[in-house]
């Protein structure tokens, strides 16, 4: 999916929100637990529910890995149901690789072209030939971890470095944007910025001004639509440049036979809410 395909949805829909799809077994609705493959029963009815007032979907590797061979396929079952059904929706596989060159192309391969997903988060720590070779797909994506929304991101996203060129310090995430920024382009990259630091989103679109962001951590984390707005929009406000994720607020607003409604209520009102913001 190009950069102007999404831009497009996004104006059509009046939404820039991405429902993660996390199933955890655990949580689901009991009477799914009868269906032959529980995890894809309880994905596809969030989708059909959801997909008016969403432009992209966000599986999360883990919760299918977790179920080896069976999970993988709830997982590629998942994709392609989004593609042959609502095929205008950009689906991002959360899978946070990174890894070297020949590695990195085997990632590439399984969520790209096995998967035929649109995007994959990939982790930076490794470098630059740990994340081109995700780049080097027409039309594809990479989603590169760069200020988390989790208390852990401290450790090390924003202790102070040596920049480069020896003039200041700047934060390691800062760096991570200065330096990532050259091996893709806003056609191809995108970054992950967590919702509880909406307060450092001045100083990221400072750097990025108009690359998209991936923002997790909106409601059950506690980020803030309103503030990710204020300071996340790209400079050119008309592209918007956000993706809004919320995984556990809509597909668990419910864990009784009318989950999928609930799921539907959940995404609407987030839905709305972005509206304003168009």
């Amino acid at each position: 999916m190009t950069r102007q395909d999404l831009i497009t949805q996004i104006k059509n829909k009046q939404s820039f929100l991405c429902v993660g799809l996390d199933p955890d077994v655990e949580k689901l609705p009991k009477h799914l637990l009868q269906e032959e493959d529980a995890i894809f029963s309880f994905n596809k009815a969030i989708i059909d529910s959801t997909h008016t007032y969403c432009v992209s979907y966000k599986p999360n590797a883990a919760f299918y890995e977790a179920h080896g061979v069976k999970g993988f396929q709830s997982l590629v079952k998942t994709i392609d149901y989004i593609k042959t059904n609502y095929p205008h929706h950009f689906i991002i596989a959360d899978a946070k690789r990174g890894d070297i060159g020949n590695t990195s192309n085997m990632y590439a391969r399984a969520f790209f072209t096995e998967m035929k997903a649109d995007a994959i988060t990939v982790a930076p720590y490794m470098g630059s030939d740990s994340v081109k070779p995700f780049l080097a797909y027409k039309d594809k994506w990479v989603v590169l971890l760069a200020l988390t929304s989790n208390e852990g991101a401290f450790n090390f996203q924003t202790q102070r470095i040596a920049h480069l060129d020896n003039v200041k310090e700047i934060h390691l995430y800062e760096e991570v944007l200065k330096t990532s920024k050259q091996w893709g382009s806003e056609e191809n990259m995108m970054y992950v910025i967590g919702a509880t630091k909406a307060q450092w989103l001045e100083e990221v679109r400072k750097i990025v001004p108009n690359h998209f962001l991936l923002i997790p951590g909106v409601g059950a984390q506690g980020g803030s639509l309103a503030d990710v707005c204020k300071y996340g929009l790209s400079k050119n406000k008309e592209e918007i440049g956000l993706l809004i994720n919320s995984s556990r607020q809509i597909i668990y607003a419910s864990n009784k036979e009318d989950f999928a409604e609930c799921a539907a209520k959940e995404a609407k009102k987030l839905q709305q809410e972005m509206k304003a913001f168009l």
